[in-house]
């Protein structure tokens, strides 16, 4: 599968960074060209499942809670689901596209440049082959920003300490506690993988062998 590209007018708006609305575009354009019934690195989700997660977050307030709360979640599948088989495939794709209602576009950059990067690659990796896309240094630091304030939140589940550990722009403590196994790679790939995304991430892990793979296995991500 050929990667969207990420088109410069996208990245910047007045000479600023907008990962988010680059990813968003990017991410729209891969949905068209996979179709509705591709697989998803999101567990039982095709791509119309992920579209109609992503519309429904924005447009369905009422919908969020069930995205972490277990006791919430029966609601919020309803609504999915209702917004999947509501919708003919090229109108979710475009309300995925057109971004957020009026009052959240301020906030469209802290809230989702991690969302839709994270399900963007959800798509690219679920196919039998692919690599990390080489990013723009201003979206890779966007990356490295987002995950030193959720960092805590994402690894909050491991049984161990984790840090993560990236070339050319540092070193953070995500959750302490002894034994700590260091996360090593690219800003994207820690995303990823502090994601619960490890498995489909090019990450080099340091620490004891046990340790290591109890954070393989935990439960990572929102």
């Amino acid at each position: 599968m050929r990667s969207a590209e990420l088109r410069t007018d996208d990245r910047r708006i007045g000479g600023a960074i907008h990962f988010a609305q680059a990813e968003r575009h990017a991410l729209s354009d891969l949905l068209l060209e996979v179709g509705p019934d591709a697989p998803t690195l999101c567990s039982g989700w095709t791509t119309s499942d992920l579209a109609a997660h992503l519309v429904v977050r924005e447009r369905r307030p009422d919908s969020v809670p069930g995205n972490v709360l277990s006791a919430l979640s029966g609601h919020t599948d309803k609504v999915r689901i209702s917004a999947r088989e509501g919708h003919a495939w090229e109108e979710l794709v475009s309300l995925i596209r057109s971004g957020p209602p009026a009052p959240l576009r301020l906030v469209d950059e802290p809230f989702n440049a991690v969302e839709y990067f994270v399900h963007h690659e959800d798509v690219r990796r679920a196919a039998r082959s692919w690599e990390p896309r080489e990013l723009d240094p201003a979206e890779d630091e966007a990356l490295w920003g987002r995950l030193k304030v959720m960092g805590r939140l994402l690894t909050r589940k491991s049984p161990v300490g984790v840090a993560g550990e990236s070339p050319g722009f540092g070193f953070m403590q995500m959750k302490g506690g002894s034994p700590l196994v260091v996360m090593r790679g690219s800003p994207g790939e820690l995303v990823m993988a502090a994601n619960g995304r490890g498995s489909h991430a090019k990450i080099e892990y340091e620490g004891d062998e046990l340790s290591v793979e109890r954070l393989k296995h935990a439960s990572l991500g929102v």
